[in-house]
């Protein structure tokens, strides 16, 4: 097992690719290459930093990948607001993906004070 495997943050961001890969299994056809591919990129892309900062040799190094994917949680904030707005999702799953959001930049950030004080 991978170090990363082991850690809580990690595990979340794959609940929370899953999650996203599910909202947007429903989106139109033509959204495909568009906010689809976007969310899931953005989505994947945080458990993928964590898991390659984790390489890392320093802790500032790491502490960088977890800063970008705590900007990719955000962009799938932003995007699902616009899927909210173009009325492709409803409240209910807009806000669960907001709480999902909302705990996985909770956990990056603990994880980038405990990189900062070590």
């Amino acid at each position: 097992m991978f170090n990363f495997e082991k850690l809580d943050v990690w595990q979340d961001a794959i609940q929370f690719a899953g999650l996203v890969y599910e909202l947007t299994g429903d989106f139109p056809g033509e959204e495909r290459f568009g906010l689809t591919n976007q969310m899931r990129r953005a989505a994947v892309s945080v458990s993928s930093n964590i898991a390659e900062g984790s390489s890392r040799v320093s802790r500032t190094d790491f502490s960088r990948f977890v800063e970008i994917a705590t900007g990719s949680v955000f962009e799938v904030v932003s995007q699902t607001t616009i899927a909210l707005r173009r009325k492709m999702i409803t409240q209910k799953n807009y806000d669960k993906v907001y709480a999902a959001a909302e705990k996985q930049s909770k956990m990056l950030s603990g994880l980038r004070r405990s990189l900062s004080d070590k």
